[in-house]
């Protein structure tokens, strides 16, 4: 499956109960939209899954998957991925962007020297973050996703320009900005 065509939009977080019902975390902005673009697909795109929420449930959703009736095939799925065919997911506005579409970018300063490459977009409770990695940078950076940290996002040129907060690129030990080694 390429990854262009295919958006992740949750993961089974394995069973719940033992009447093969499983725990699914949605990455969708409305969680329950989940359940309107399927059937969904693993990652490798050779199994496929047909899904109906039950209800809420602590951190996710409680799910019925057609053809998975006991606790040991709901286990057998934990940390399998759901991927929908882009096809089926809504347009978004010109300010706003799916995750996938962002790892992977080149990220440039405003100068337009290489900082690194998007590796990761994550969210802890408090906004989506970009983890930058480049050279310099060892295990990598975190930048807030705002508009004034990334004021510019091409994804037909696949590059985003970042303006981070100051001190942020700073190496503590060389005095220097760790975009410098870029």
């Amino acid at each position: 499956m390429a990854k262009s065509d295919h958006v992740c939009v949750g993961a089974i977080a394995g069973a719940f109960g033992v009447r093969g019902e499983v725990r699914l975390k949605s990455f969708c902005a409305d969680p329950t939209d989940i359940a309107r673009y399927g059937p969904l697909a693993d990652e490798a795109g050779g199994q496929s899954f047909d899904l109906t929420l039950t209800r809420p449930v602590k951190s996710g959703y409680a799910a019925r998957i057609k053809g998975v009736t006991s606790k040991d095939q709901a286990d057998a799925l934990r940390g399998t991925r759901l991927y929908a065919p882009r096809t089926a997911l809504p347009n978004l506005p010109d300010d706003e962007f799916y995750h996938a579409d962002l790892i992977g970018l080149t990220v440039v300063d405003t100068g337009g020297a290489i900082m690194g490459k998007v590796a990761a977009v994550l969210n802890h409770g408090a906004g989506d973050l970009l983890e930058i990695r480049g050279k310099g940078l060892g295990s990598g950076v975190l930048v807030p996703f705002t508009q004034a940290a990334v004021p510019t996002i091409d994804l037909t040129a696949k590059r985003l320009i970042l303006d981070p907060p100051d001190g942020l690129f700073e190496d503590p030990k060389a005095g220097a900005s760790a975009s410098d080694d870029a």
